[in-house]
């Protein structure tokens, strides 16, 4: 999809899972890819493996919490690439969404998720009522995957995923372009 000279949207990549061994890095590093080859997205990959937050919330954030919210703040929107465990998502995940709050209001939210079977469904599923609560849009469309199937090392066999990709960041543009416009016309109520 072409720009159409407009500037392009600030997307926040939000890797959520801090396990040994986890595959979310590969999948983060693969969709990153694929974001960066379109002329619309300025992609920033947010590894929460790269952060260190506290075990326990603090009185006062801490500046890896500092550097994550402004991550956010400057973000028009945002991909979560996550997990599916145990038909949710990581607790890091959630305990790094938790840190901001009025830094996700009026912006759109795509999920890219993984798993055994499901293709990380149920992890979307979970995160829609808490981007809801925190006043963000989240696009119908996302991706999913199967490591079972062996994605995303081959994640085009069949043009599906391509299809699913394209279709989850179209709809992510569009509503972050629409809602960019209206947070520089008038703050958002809350």
């Amino acid at each position: 999809m072409a720009g159409n000279g407009a500037e392009r949207l600030r997307v926040a990549l939000i890797i959520g899972s801090t396990r040994e061994g986890r595959a979310g890095g590969r999948v983060g590093r693969w969709f990153a890819g694929l974001a960066r080859q379109r002329e619309d997205i300025a992609p920033d990959v947010l590894d929460l493996a790269d952060y260190e937050f506290p075990v326990c919330y603090p009185c006062a954030a801490t500046p890896q919490m500092r550097r994550f919210t402004a991550a956010v703040a400057r973000a028009d929107a945002f991909v979560v690439v996550t997990p599916e465990y145990n038909r949710s998502f990581p607790a890091s995940l959630k305990q790094a969404i938790d840190y901001a709050y009025d830094e996700w209001h009026a912006k759109p939210v795509g999920f890219v998720t993984y798993g055994s079977g499901s293709l990380g469904q149920y992890a979307a599923e979970a995160l829609r009522p808490v981007f809801t609560e925190l006043h963000a849009v989240t696009v119908r469309n996302g991706v999913g995957l199967d490591l079972l199937a062996g994605e995303p090392e081959r994640p085009d066999g069949d043009g599906g995923r391509a299809r699913a990709v394209r279709a989850m960041l179209d709809q992510l543009v569009w509503w972050g372009r629409a809602l960019r416009q209206a947070r520089d016309q008038r703050p958002y109520p809350v």
